[in-house]
């Protein structure tokens, strides 16, 4: 199950191992996406749009510790192409430490001010009772979802993607199952699908621990009686929270936007959820082959392959514009037929607002496709806050363009739309000259 990333064909090796993570995170969006498929045909667009928002609060949250374990899982695959195992193990327990007590921390906080960051959101009142049912749910599973994401960041960064796969793919049928269950049998309402959604996490996390406490003995640690050296601590926090924060500024540009959009009312507000849950969906496997490509680069350039590490990013560029130019056809064609998966064909409003997103998104993601391979490039060159000020441009474009188009009546929400895309071509064109200025200077 394990690949040496630093040995054989670039493309190929690349691919075998993105794609038991593009699936195990299609399948991890899937969660949400059972919640909100049986939500909006069987509670309603209310029910609907308080789902979209919670996952929007839910995804900002949660990506401060996915964000941790992916900076955490970067430094693992360097230290393990350089077969440094006292720093990889030092490393492996400091993260555990400190993205599990961030954890803790940041499910306290959310327990407490719940409502007061509800009313930031401009949550509509008919809406408030079922968001914070919704949240409340939601957040009793963080620590599920952080120790899920620490041992697969941890499992795929020596060279294992597919055993996260198996666990992901079985706890998806379980929620799904017990989304029907919940919602439609028992008719326990939005209720229902947040604790649909939390079994399954607890299950894919707490499976997950268990399996690479037994099957991997090279992976176990004792946080009682461990000695980090010198500087470990100063890595660990490098990464991890550069890539925290990377992951929580792009979410919370995108939780002021939900609050954007919030403004415009509930059949906005349906729209928006449906379609990014699509949007989500589409770039997906690009996303996560940006992940996979940067512990390509973080195995290769830690073993001293700088030749195979230029080699990887002209094979990952091909693939990566290959599938985005390929999917933005599909989902610009398709549109509002894949708004009818989550809204009855009778919400022809909320429909036709959808399907303009997702027309406008759509006939760019080849724009984002680049942009995750950057970040997952200056990831690998062990550069993580690069990947930061690309995110700081992305979204700081897109929100500052966002409030600025929106309120003008002849734009609207289009304007929220469209800004988006100019964030990510920005971002793009910045990380690509600043990867020419660094190999310039290596050159010379």
């Amino acid at each position: 199950m394990k690949k040496d990333l630093t040995q054989g064909s670039v493309t190929k090796n690349m691919l075998l191992f993105a794609a038991p993570m593009i699936l195990g995170n299609l399948l991890q969006q899937f969660y949400n996406i059972a919640d909100t498929l049986i939500v909006g045909q069987f509670l309603g667009p209310g029910a609907l749009a308080a789902v979209g928002s919670a996952y929007t609060l839910m995804t900002f949250l949660t990506s401060i510790l996915i964000g941790m374990c992916m900076g955490s899982g970067a430094l693992f695959s360097y230290y393990f192409g350089k077969k440094e195992e006292k720093k990889m193990k030092d490393s492996m327990q400091l993260s555990f430490l400190l993205t599990g007590g961030v954890t803790i921390l940041l499910n306290l906080l959310v327990m407490i001010l719940r409502r007061p960051i509800l009313r930031i959101l401009q949550i509509p009142e008919e809406l408030m009772e079922m968001m914070h049912t919704y949240v409340w749910i939601i957040f009793l599973g963080i620590f599920f979802v952080f120790l899920y994401n620490y041992f697969a960041y941890l499992l795929r960064a020596v060279g294992n993607s597919v055993v996260p796969l198996y666990f992901l793919g079985s706890t998806a049928v379980l929620n799904v199952v017990l989304d029907l269950i919940f919602v439609i049998v028992c008719r326990w309402g939005i209720a229902g699908a947040a604790a649909a959604t939390v079994i399954a996490q607890a299950v894919s996390g707490l499976g997950l621990m268990a399996y690479t406490w037994m099957k991997e003995p090279q992976l176990r640690f004792d946080l009682h009686s461990f000695t980090p050296e010198k500087g470990s601590a100063a890595e660990i926090l490098r990464f991890s929270f550069s890539s925290s924060i990377q992951q929580s500024v792009m979410n919370f540009g995108i939780l002021m936007i939900q609050g954007l959009v919030n403004s415009f009312g509930a059949e906005v507000m349906a729209a928006f959820a449906a379609a990014v849950k699509i949007d989500s969906f589409a770039y997906m496997p690009a996303q996560e082959f940006g992940n996979a490509f940067s512990l390509f680069i973080s195995q290769n350039y830690g073993a001293g392959l700088k030749k195979r590490v230029r080699e990887g990013m002209r094979s990952a560029v091909r693939v990566s514009m290959l599938f985005c130019i390929s999917v933005s056809v599909l989902v610009f064609l398709f549109a509002p037929y894949l708004m009818l998966l989550f809204i009855s064909s009778k919400e022809t409003a909320i429909i036709a607002i959808g399907a303009g997103y997702l027309r406008i998104e759509g006939a760019f993601y080849c724009g984002i496709g680049i942009l995750f391979l950057l970040y997952g490039y200056y990831r690998g060159i062990n550069r993580p806050e690069m990947s930061l000020v690309l995110t700081v441009i992305s979204l700081g474009t897109r929100v500052a363009l966002a409030y600025v188009l929106a309120p003008l009546p002849q734009i609207g929400v289009t304007g929220i739309w469209s800004a988006i895309p100019i964030g990510w071509v920005l971002a793009d064109v910045t990380g690509i000259l600043y990867m020419k200025r660094l190999e310039e200077a290596a050159a010379n």
